[in-house]
């Protein structure tokens, strides 16, 4: 899908291609939903299907996997394919892994993951389609109004995704996980398809098999070697992982840098270029590992040192969740009227703040004093992620939209990763310390919480000090620059 030009700056979305939009964000929120909602099902499923906790954790680390593996590819894909077509594929594709997950007999655990995988596979292409008509579709002036809707799809659905399962969990079985989204994503899919129009035209161009093949290898074997990070029972060390795949990932760019000089790049390298892109791209992801971070940590905190069920642990998280969604379309317009910088430096220092209020919780804290926290850190992930999408992708020339999204949605896995990986090894460690020091079991996790929590709040200042050194808005010369600057047909 080759994204047409901008219209002028002081233009508006029309009616018809909000609608187009508003199909894709419905749809995005469907399936990115499913990467967090089988959180809370894990100690079922454990029971159900008779397997260990690292068997289980399969069904979130295969999705994770699989997004790392195919979102690098879709910049290619979709210059290739019509908006349409993009859709279709990745919504029947969802749809199949969630019949095949609904279907799994109790016998059959692997196909339960199978699945999750076929899921995630068409989740991956969803965000990358979404933000690439997005930029192409809507004017400069009414991004940030547009941006700040789309926030609901992007970063609510991961946030409320432990709160929905807690819920069908606690009135009906794992099953319904699925039973229920299907009828809702078919639904999407039939109606989206009568609505939506394509946007631009493809270009035709083969892939290079060795970029997929690298690509798969190096972002696999990284982000698996990540989750193994802090795990009891590692089949393989995570350094031997997490190194190998570093390599590959090298090898990965070196062969992108030399297919940019024929212009045919699997995943274009060139959006590194322009530095207002790669600043926002470190922004977020940094920004992205506290807040998966906390996604492990807290519903950890809830139900294993306090006590709380599945179902008052993802109640407990559900009005921060809701908080960054109503606020989205708000910062959005406050985007478009003032710029980026009052809202993302105080975003940023909110970030920190609540990571810091996190780490000074213990055992007696009231929960309205952790609902409050985590209030206040999805409020200013919300003051942040939706200006720097619009800077961030503002910033690159339309012809590399689909690229700046692949190369976004890939680093945001590897991100969630990291963020997570460093919050069990940190818990774990501090843990075990204070056991052995003679503190009780859920003493110790507090206090191995609160530890985690002041690594991911240390590591926050870096969003800070990037917030302050970013631009307002994405420079005006990307918006204008030719798009034979940057070819997009292959040769």
């Amino acid at each position: 899908m080759n994204p047409t030009s901008p219209t002028a700056a002081d233009a508006r979305t029309s009616p018809a291609d909000m609608a187009v939009l508003r199909w894709l964000v419905a749809a995005t929120f469907v399936v990115i939903l499913n990467e967090t909602i089988m959180i809370n099902a894990i100690p079922d499923l454990m029971e159900h299907f008779a397997v260990t906790t690292r068997d289980a954790q399969w069904l979130t680390t295969a999705f994770m996997l699989t997004m790392a593996v195919v979102i690098p590819v879709t910049g290619w894909f979709l210059q290739r394919v019509t908006t349409r077509q993009a859709f279709a594929v990745a919504m029947t594709v969802f749809c199949v892994g969630t019949v095949i997950a609904a279907a799994t007999p109790a016998s059959a655990f692997w196909l339960l993951v199978v699945g999750r995988i076929v899921q995630a596979a068409g989740t991956a292409v969803m965000m990358p389609l979404l933000m690439t008509t997005l930029m192409s579709l809507v004017p400069e002036s009414d991004r940030g109004r547009v941006m700040g809707n789309v926030t609901l799809a992007m970063s609510v659905a991961p946030a409320l995704g432990p709160a929905v399962s807690g819920v069908i969990l606690d009135l009906l079985s794992w099953r319904w996980i699925f039973l229920l989204v299907l009828p809702l994503a078919m639904t999407i899919a039939g109606a989206g398809l009568r609505s939506l129009r394509n946007v631009g035209e493809p270009v035709a161009g083969s892939i290079d098999v060795p970029s997929v093949v690298a690509s798969a290898i190096g972002f696999g074997s990284l982000v698996y070697g990540l989750s193994l990070i802090g795990a009891e029972d590692q089949p393989v060390a995570p350094a031997v992982l997490i190194g190998g795949g570093l390599a590959v990932v090298a090898l990965f760019v070196v062969r992108q840098l030399l297919l940019q000089r024929v212009d045919r790049p699997l995943l274009d390298l060139r959006t590194l270029t322009h530095r207002t892109y790669t600043l926002s791209l470190v922004l977020m992801s940094v920004a992205f590992m506290g807040f998966l971070g906390s996604m492990i940590l807290l519903p950890l905190y809830l139900q294993d040192a306090r006590g709380l069920s599945t179902l008052q642990t993802g109640l407990l998280m559900m009005p921060g969740g809701l908080a960054m969604g109503l606020l989205g379309p708000q910062v959005g317009k406050a985007f478009d009227r003032v710029g980026g910088r009052p809202l993302v430096i105080p975003g940023a220092v909110g970030i920190t703040l609540g990571l810091v209020l996190f780490a000074r919780i213990g055992l007696e804290t009231p929960y309205p004093v952790v609902l409050a926290i985590h209030v206040l850190l999805m409020v200013s992930l919300a003051a942040v992620f939706t200006p720097m999408f619009t800077i961030g992708l503002g910033a690159v020339p339309p012809a590399l939209y689909s690229h700046a999204s692949s190369l976004l949605g890939a680093l945001q896995q590897i991100a969630g990763a990291i963020g997570t990986a460093i919050a069990i090894t940190v818990l774990s460690s501090r843990q075990v310390d204070l056991v052995e020091a003679g503190q009780s079991l859920e003493s110790a996790f507090v206090g191995g919480m609160q530890k985690a929590f002041w690594v991911s709040a240390a590591v926050s200042l870096v969003v800070v000090v990037l917030a302050l050194v970013l631009p307002g808005r994405a420079p005006a010369r990307a918006h204008h620059e030719e798009d034979d600057t940057v070819p997009v047909a292959s040769h």
